[in-house]
């Protein structure tokens, strides 16, 4: 059933400004709305919501930094009919809110965007007693560093508990991750297939992971290309990383 799932990623993908509801995309599969959420849920990893959301932010992001768009004007162009709830809404899942993620490609035009600021570390009250390591594999040239994190959620949004980066595929380490359960992400750039080609994303996840007490845990993930069951990249401090100059 897994073509039932892939065309509505494509109406999702096509017609996310639109209402889109369970009970719409289930018809148009010709299968009962449970049956759908199941086996949706099963192939991306997400809800149909939840893709749905993430498909709208991403544009919201993209139309953020090519447009002079106000923010009214792009939340209602990503199917929000609030400007408040498209805030909030933005501001939870990629980290920033919309103007401070405006604002990070235009401080220094011509160099290098910023990535937006590292997560502070945890309360004192809050028990930071996990390590996860692992290595990194990839058979793509990598041009930017691998950012590595620890989230709560399969899809890669918000900030992470924990992240760290390393120069290429190799070994990570993410230190003081705090008790509970997390998916790892790493995201990097490769080099496009053909010259003038733009950077190509490429992106890993493992989890979930149980981090309790003094536990370490050690991963093997390889970096590729997402397929189209991968829900867009929300994170800003891990999408957000400096653009390579050319050589």
């Amino acid at each position: 059933m897994e073509h039932l799932v892939q065309h509505a990623v494509t109406t999702i993908r096509e017609r996310f400004w639109e209402p889109l509801s369970l009970d719409e995309l289930a018809r148009s599969a010709m299968v009962s709305k449970y049956y759908f959420l199941r086996v949706f849920t099963r192939v991306t990893g997400v809800t149909p919501g939840r893709f749905l959301c993430a498909v709208r932010l991403q544009e919201a992001k993209r139309l953020l930094l090519s447009t002079s768009l106000t923010v009214t004007d792009i939340a209602v162009r990503v199917g929000y009919s609030s400007t408040g709830s498209f805030t909030r809404r933005f501001t939870e899942l990629v980290g920033v809110s919309p103007t401070h993620y405006r604002k990070l490609s235009l401080e220094t035009p011509g160099e290098p965007r910023e990535p937006a600021p590292a997560p502070a570390a945890p309360p004192a009250p809050v028990r930071c007693a996990g390590t996860v390591t692992g290595i990194l594999h990839t058979e793509h040239r990598v041009l930017t560093p691998v950012r590595v994190g620890a989230f709560d959620t399969p899809v890669l949004q918000g900030t992470p508990a924990s992240w760290s980066h390393v120069s290429s595929p190799g070994r990570f380490t993410l230190a003081r991750v705090p008790e509970g359960t997390w998916y790892i992400h790493a995201v990097a750039q490769a080099r496009g297939g053909t010259t003038g080609t733009a950077p190509a994303a490429l992106t890993a996840t493992a989890g979930p992971v149980a981090v309790r007490g003094d536990t370490v845990h050690r991963l093997d993930i390889t970096l590729c290309p997402p397929d189209w069951t991968r829900p867009p990249i929300l994170s800003a401090l891990m999408d957000l990383a400096p653009q390579p100059t050319a050589a």
